[in-house]
């Protein structure tokens, strides 16, 4: 027997669903990008799991996915306050904000299969106005963002479940890259799990002023990742 519309719509406030929309598993492409992580394995930079770990702490810190939360924050703020100029201001304003070719790719795209996923197997008003406004082609902090907000999960649970999932990640990149073994990676994960509350509850009580960072290197890898000459991620 088919599942209803109903039964697939989840409870307000329920902050489950998180698990299922930033899993790997779920169909965003996420193992196909490295943020730039592959070119620094190729330089040098990331060679162990402690240049791993340094590297990716940094990058959460200050570098893309600070922003990236900041956004989130943002984009979820809008929606909860129905505030849909200054969503569809913040919307363009994250789609601008990639340092290169290849991160735009990365955000856009999987943000709008987070988008199409969700959309058609969370059935929800709210999110249907939300697309209404800013479309399903958003970067991918905005999208999960505003899907969160549209199902009233609290703001701090999708800061930390996103921010974990990135890192997760990297981690995986890095585990197919240098190589790391399976422990290694998962010791990374765990050892940055008390950076990611730290950054979320400062990403939470954060304004679009706090947008960058100081990731410099991470964003010329990135760059320098688009000729790069062998590759196994997009970027």
């Amino acid at each position: 027997m088919p599942t209803s519309a109903k039964s697939r719509s989840v409870n307000a406030g329920d902050a489950l669903p998180l698990l299922a929309w930033l899993s790997p598993a779920f169909p965003v492409g996420s193992f196909a990008y490295s943020h730039g992580i592959e070119w620094a394995f190729e330089s040098g930079d990331v060679t162990d799991a402690k240049s791993t770990q340094a590297w990716i702490g940094d990058l959460i810190e200050c570098g893309g996915p600070w922003s990236d939360a900041v956004l989130l924050a943002c984009a979820h703020r809008a929606v909860s306050a129905k505030e849909f100029d200054t969503l569809k201001d913040v919307s363009e304003f994250a789609a601008a904000f990639s340092p290169s070719k290849e991160r735009k790719l990365e955000t856009m795209a999987q943000g709008e299969a987070f988008m199409n996923t969700v959309s058609a197997a969370w059935p929800n008003k709210p999110l249907e106005k939300v697309i209404g406004t800013i479309g399903k082609e958003v970067a991918y902090p905005v999208a999960v963002g505003v899907t969160s907000a549209a199902y009233e999960i609290p703001l701090r649970a999708t800061l930390e479940s996103y921010l974990l999932a990135v890192v997760s990640n990297f981690v995986s990149a890095a585990v197919r890259l240098i190589p790391l073994g399976q422990t290694d990676g998962t010791r990374i994960v765990a050892a940055l799990t008390p950076a990611v509350r730290e950054i979320a509850a400062r990403a939470e009580k954060s304004t679009i002023e706090d947008v960058g960072g100081a990731a410099i290197r991470s964003d010329i890898a990135s760059m320098k990742h688009e000729t790069q000459y062998t590759r196994l991620f997009r970027s």
